[in-house]
């Protein structure tokens, strides 16, 4: 019998949150590149679960990344920050089990669907914020990431009127939200020059998150001076890139951006001769 080209091994214990486990289910595949992606479930940060990510997860598996899709509790459990405690708790299990998973330590991506999206791009844009990383479990371990893919994510959180690309924050945040809390949870307002290369992914017809957040962040991004990189597909809505047809080529996309940034980035460096 041949060797599945990827292993599932599931609900593994990475964290705790609110005095309870917090699991994952780790994607290995048969011929690892030795990198990592952590992968983040959507569903408006109050519903949905890991079991939404196998078709993705087992994508990028194929490629060769060890994806962790992970648990982090949900606005009925806990409310915000909870969930970017568990995520950062999440991402230093992946990192201090990088070599029991293969995976080198500096070589760990994030990846998330809409409400997983925002939690990739606070991710990678809080390391070391000492109001988000929680204390869910393995302290004082790096939570960088090396490179985002975001999957059509709420980037801006608003009260009252609705800027260009924003979300209510009363979504993530509740009734009656802080004005400064909603700024500290808009991943828009961490850009900076060295945030990570950041993969973006968005329908035109999104009416749940607007194109025009990802744009936003993407524009902010490059005028930042950092590296970032759109794909928008005519006539999709929300969601539509965990449709069966899409799986696989946008996770066919997010694998070369991901070797152009995290495995071998001299891969696709310009030849001497190019022009």
């Amino acid at each position: 019998m041949s060797k599945p080209s990827v292993a599932v091994e599931r609900n593994v214990v990475v964290a705790t949150g609110g005095g309870r486990d917090l699991h994952a289910d780790v994607y290995r595949p048969a011929q690892a590149n030795h990198a990592g992606v952590l992968m983040i479930h959507g569903g408006g940060w109050r519903m949905g679960s890991k079991d939404m990510m196998p078709p993705q997860a087992t994508a990028l598996a194929k490629h060769g990344y060890t994806c962790a899709a992970i648990e982090y509790r949900l606005t009925p459990e806990a409310p915000w920050p909870a969930q970017i405690h568990d995520v950062k708790a999440a991402l230093r299990w992946f990192r201090a089990n990088a070599d029991a998973l293969g995976v080198e330590p500096d070589r760990i991506a994030v990846s998330g669907n809409s409400a997983g999206g925002h939690l990739a791009l606070l991710l990678a844009g809080t390391v070391g914020h000492p109001d988000f990383e929680g204390e869910g479990g393995n302290p004082g371990v790096d939570t960088s990431v090396a490179a985002v893919v975001a999957v059509y994510p709420p980037v801006l959180f608003h009260m009252g009127e609705r800027p260009s690309g924003a979300n209510a924050a009363t979504a993530l945040l509740g009734a009656d939200p802080d004005p400064d809390d909603a700024a500290a949870a808009s991943p828009i307002e961490t850009v900076h020059r060295d945030f990570p290369p950041t993969f973006f992914l968005h329908g035109n017809a999104d009416r749940v998150v607007p194109v025009t957040a990802s744009l936003n962040m993407y524009q902010a991004l490059s005028d930042a001076g950092a590296r970032a990189e759109m794909h928008i597909y005519a006539e999709q809505p929300h969601g539509w890139a965990r449709w069966p047809a899409w799986v696989e080529p946008t996770m066919a996309e997010a694998a070369v951006f991901l070797a152009r940034y995290v495995v071998a980035p001299d891969r696709y460096a310009a030849p001497d001769d190019a022009g």
